[in-house]
This record gives structure tokens, C-alpha cells and sequence, in this order.
């Protein structure tokens, strides 16, 4: 599987609504806003995938794992380490 490198290259406005406290504390650190959701959304997208992957493979991941438990790993027995 090839991982997708995010681009930030191509870039679409939206509009979003902040706490004060939240926007304050941003300004005051010199945080760039768009850059921190952008990068912060990405992460969250990914992990969603990752999570609806386990999901949708948990049964074979069980299945396989039990195999795994019962016959060892296939060439096992040729392990130099």
C-alpha cells in the first residue's frame, strides 16, 4: 500500500468558528490557525481510516492470530535468531 503524503499545495478556504479563549491563546503564541487545523485535521482523518481498517479486518486479523496460536508461524522451525 502506498501511503498518500499530504500536500498542502492545494489549498480550498472554509470557515470555522473558534472559542474566544481558544483564538486568544492561538494569537498569543504565534500559532498559524489555518496550519494547526489543517495539519490537526489530517491526523484525524488518518487515524479514522485506521480505525474503520481494524474494523472492517478485525475478523480476519482474530482469525489469522489464532491460526498463528495454533500452528506457530509458517517456517517457524527455520529461525536462526
Amino acid at each position: 500500500m502506498h501511503a498518500k503524503h499530504h500536500s498542502p499545495s492545494f489549498k480550498r478556504a472554509a470557515d470555522s468558528t473558534l472559542s474566544t479563549e481558544v483564538l486568544a491563546n492561538v494569537k498569543e503564541l504565534g500559532i498559524n490557525i489555518a496550519k494547526a487545523c489543517d495539519l490537526h485535521l489530517h491526523e484525524l482523518a488518518r487515524k479514522e481510516k485506521e480505525a474503520e481498517w481494524q474494523a472492517e479486518h478485525a475478523d480476519f486479523v482474530q482469525a489469522y492470530n489464532q491460526t498463528v496460536a495454533e500452528e506457530s508461524l509458517p517456517l517457524d522451525t527455520c529461525r536462526t535468531f
